[in-house]
């Protein structure tokens, strides 16, 4: 038994399972352009991978649905809504990272406008924000408090919250105690299933970038 696997046998008495979930494809996923707080509908294969999320949750006992307050997390949950007569309920602080200035530029847009900018967020400088938008800091604090909020408030049941790549990044930084600095050595794929406990110690993980509900042509 790891380290991890025991810590999540000593709290599973005491808390909340977290389905977490990263929102579908949308255009600007696969054009590799920022979003960010800008809210941008799914595209016909992030349509599709939210129907394939509904069919492999089908099985999963849930309390209660949250998503962030922009339209690509909702129209992910819907199916699966549907399915279970559950609501979305919205939670403005699972949105994604606010970029300002970044959103809807690409990679190399931004190292082309603002290579100084690009530089600190490439290191990921806890303190940078681009104009407009948040520092890494208060990103992760918002999300990763949200999140405890949200398992907290179900504590012994089993939540579903859909979100976006950062929020998914940060919870898996606090589950394993990586630090915010690092460099991200994990997936994080359009409509992959992702598992944590949290209890008073925190959020421990239980499985990471579930893709096995999606068709092969449409997983990333």
């Amino acid at each position: 038994m790891n380290a991890a696997t025991a810590q999540a046998s000593s709290v599973s008495g005491a808390c909340t399972r977290v389905i977490a979930v990263r929102h579908g494809q949308t255009d600007w996923n696969a054009a590799q352009r920022i979003q960010g707080h800008t809210d941008i509908a799914l595209n016909a294969t992030g349509r599709r991978q939210a129907e394939q999320l509904a069919q492999a949750l089908a099985h999963e006992t849930v309390h209660a649905i949250y998503g962030s307050d922009l339209r690509r997390t909702r129209e992910t949950a819907g199916p699966y809504a549907e399915r279970t007569r559950l609501p979305v309920r919205d939670e403005p602080g699972l949105r994604e990272r606010g970029f300002g200035d970044f959103e809807g530029r690409s990679f190399i847009e931004i190292e082309d406008r603002w290579p100084e900018q690009a530089r600190r967020w490439r290191q990921r400088d806890p303190d940078f924000a681009p104009m407009g938008g948040e520092s890494l800091a208060e990103f992760n604090a918002r999300c990763v408090d949200t999140c405890a909020r949200l398992a907290l408030r179900h504590r012994g049941q089993t939540i579903l919250v859909v979100t976006h790549g950062g929020v998914l990044d940060c919870l898996y930084r606090a589950a394993t105690g990586t630090g915010l600095q690092a460099p991200r050595s994990w997936a994080l794929g359009n409509a992959s299933v992702n598992r944590l406990l949290h209890a008073e110690a925190g959020f421990v993980l239980l499985g990471w970038n579930d893709e096995q509900q999606l068709e092969p042509r449409l997983i990333g």
